[in-house]
């Protein structure tokens, strides 16, 4: 075990395993993940179906497809392959084919509209895309190649292939592989700013591969069924579901999208032992606690893993007062940590009362002073700065804000403010970045306001976070009119809502007779969050 706090520069260390990371540079994830022995069988299980893809059955399909992109499609190391998709079993098969060809992964959020999608099409460059017959649409016009993961109507809308006949054809046996390099990127996964639209977070081989190796260094449960209710578009999701679970060959049950009861029968049909939640359904359990123990046998369910968002002290204690034989564990990360952070592994860690858990394996920690910029110590709150090898290298077409986020050295500035404690364990004060997060989904204020100034009847405008019961955070506008305007809270509501993704649209609206601002021009969400606050 590695000390807590170096005394020479107060740097803290991780408790847990090294990362047993592998010495070969040249090596691509898809590779190290298919080179991990287990004993596992059954790889994915699509609840709505109930069909079941074996271990050998997914790596001759990656192999099937990845021959497919090579040859069909022209696909080369280093091109980008956007995934449109809700939770499937494609999802990973194709995730796995493109990067095994070093070719780069970006996922879009299936809830986005044509024009979100359509911005970050600009700004990855795809070549070519991947969604399914009833997402088609959004991609209608993009000039990009797309092939659907089966056949379907589509509008109008040009298909290249599809992935059920890919998974059968056999390989041609010629294709030469590219070279790939821990350091070539992987994956572009759209992380949302707070000065403008969301950032392509540059996600290499290699800080994959520390991810995975994460899960390789600490001791697992053989025979694991998770049951996966979170998107596979999203960080938690893609890095956990799709890869590390293959890696320690885990069962991972996958729900296209969230239903509480069909969440639950599943985990009882398929005696799952492990959820993947967010918050939000963490609260939705808790609320529907009666009905769920009265209806269906979770004797199975020995755990939660909780991630996309804080899970705060109040609702870990509902959840263990609901279910007292199973444990909740959580976990904190950011995109661009690409899962290093801390974590709750074990009953024991569980009872520090209010911590996010032990720093992640391989990883380094400091505590800054935000005035003063001196490193502090044990129990000294500040903002928590991240260093280790899962650590992205920035972002993409975006050297200004990579260098705002991750400094000369590789430290991570998250935006959080925390402590840390004589034991080791992270605590989480308050988010001093303004992104707000809906049930796990990344809000940018500045994008809504940018809308909201687009309106002929509004002056000026602010979007703050305001707490919700279910979604844990809801976006609210603090709106300043124009003279002489009628302009109604449902116009601006309707406004906003038919441009926007559903969880990005503001829920509630006040007019203001100036948005307060410092001297600089900035906006003083405090002062507007401590308005919104002292009225709910």
């Amino acid at each position: 075990m590695w000390d807590i706090l170096s005394n020479t520069n107060s740097t803290f260390y991780s408790k847990r395993n090294p990362l047993p990371l592998p010495a070969n540079t040249s090596l691509d994830v898809t590779t190290f993940i298919s080179s991990q022995a287990h004993r596992g069988t059954t790889a994915f299980i699509d609840a709505s179906t109930s069909h079941r893809l074996s271990f050998s059955g997914l790596w001759r399909a990656v192999n099937r497809v990845a021959d497919c992109l090579h040859s069909d499609f022209a696909i080369r190391r280093g091109d980008v392959v956007l995934v449109l998709s809700p939770n499937s079993i494609s999802v990973p098969i194709v995730c796995l084919s493109v990067m095994s060809l070093g070719a780069v992964v970006t996922t879009a959020n299936p809830l986005n509209t044509a024009g979100e999608i359509s911005g970050q099409m600009a700004d990855s460059n795809p070549k070519l895309a991947f969604t399914t017959p009833e997402l088609a649409k959004k991609l209608a016009g993009s000039g990009v190649s797309i092939f659907l993961e089966r056949k379907g109507p589509t509008r109008g809308v040009r298909v290249a292939g599809y992935l059920t006949e890919m998974v059968n054809k056999e390989t041609s046996g010629d294709r030469a592989r590219d070279r790939v390099d821990k350091d070539d990127t992987a994956m572009l996964l759209y992380s949302s700013g707070t000065t403008g639209r969301s950032k392509g977070v540059i996600i290499s081989h290699g800080n994959l591969i520390a991810h995975v190796a994460r899960y390789i260094a600490e001791p697992w449960e053989t025979n694991e069924t998770f049951l996966c209710t979170v998107p596979l578009f999203h960080t938690f999701g893609l890095l956990n579901y799709v890869m590390a679970t293959v890696a320690l060959g885990s069962t991972v049950v996958i729900l296209r999208k969230f239903d509480l009861h069909e969440m639950v029968a599943a985990a009882e049909k398929y005696r799952a032992t492990t959820l993947a939640l967010v918050p939000p359904i963490v609260v939705v359990m808790i609320n529907g606690s009666d009905v769920i123990k009265a209806k269906y046998d979770l004797s199975s369910v020995r755990r939660v893993r909780c991630g996309g968002a804080p899970l705060s002290k109040e609702v870990t204690e509902g959840f263990l007062k609901a279910y007292p034989t199973v444990d909740i564990f959580q976990g904190y990360a950011l995109t661009e940590s690409n899962g290093a952070g801390a974590s709750i592994d074990t009953v024991e860690e569980s009872r520090r009362s209010g911590a996010v858990g032990l720093l992640s394996s391989g990883v380094e920690a400091r505590i800054m002073d935000l005035d003063t910029g001196r490193i502090m110590g044990v129990d000294q709150t500040g903002e928590l700065w991240l260093k280790g090898p899962s650590i992205a290298r920035g972002y993409f077409r975006n050297k200004e804000a990579a260098k705002e986020t991750i400094n000369s050295e590789g430290w991570l500035k998250t935006g959080d403010l925390c402590y840390i404690d004589d034991d080791g364990f992270v605590f989480i004060v308050d988010r001093l970045k303004e992104l707000i997060k809906y049930k796990g989904y990344q809000v940018p204020p500045a994008e809504l306001e940018a809308l909201l100034l687009s309106h002929p009847d509004i002056l000026d405008a602010a979007v703050i976070p305001i707490p919700d019961k279910e979604a844990g955070q809801c976006p609210m506008a603090f709106v300043q009119r124009k003279p002489e305007r009628d302009l109604s809270k449902k116009q601006v509501i309707d406004f906003i809502s038919k441009q926007v993704a559903p969880y990005k649209r503001i829920r509630k609206v006040a007019f203001i007779d100036s948005v307060p601002k410092t001297a600089s021009g900035k906006t003083l969400r405090k002062v507007l969050i401590n308005l919104a606050t002292s009225k709910l």
